[in-house]
């Protein structure tokens, strides 16, 4: 399966920029293929405002989180892969999500844990009924 991230990113950017709030993401900077403003960045993480009013052509990606926005009064693309959003909240209030270890992105041969039910093999398949 794919990863679960990108779509709560989005899920929750919507939900703070429809509560009227600044979204912001934390950002761990020093993950590879991260393209932030380097004066920007304090103990190799750095706070970006994605809201609305403050970035340009704002892309929430499966694999990527792209804008453009102005540090210091110079214009640039922002490039930040999903697996180095640490978290998404709310500038006015926290609210939102910080995210754990990613392991859905990662190839676990490991297969999941079978249920008492099914004794560890296949199982019975699902009866539907219809209820009037």
């Amino acid at each position: 399966m794919t990863s679960s991230r990108p779509y709560l990113l989005r899920a929750l950017y919507d939900w703070i920029v429809d509560n009227g709030l600044t979204p912001h993401i934390l950002v761990n900077a020093e993950h590879e293929a991260v393209q932030v403003p380097a004066e920007s960045v304090q103990d190799g993480r750095v706070v970006l405002n994605v809201g609305p009013t403050a970035v340009r052509e704002l892309a929430l990606g499966n694999e990527f989180v792209a804008f453009n926005a102005r540090f210091g009064g110079r214009p640039m693309d922002v490039m930040v892969p999903i697996k180095a959003v640490e978290a998404i909240y709310a500038r006015e209030n926290g609210k939102g999500m910080v995210f754990g270890e990613d392991h859905d992105d990662e190839d676990d041969e490991t297969p999941p844990p079978s249920g008492p039910e099914d004794g560890g093999g296949g199982g019975k398949k699902p009866n539907l009924q219809v209820v009037k």
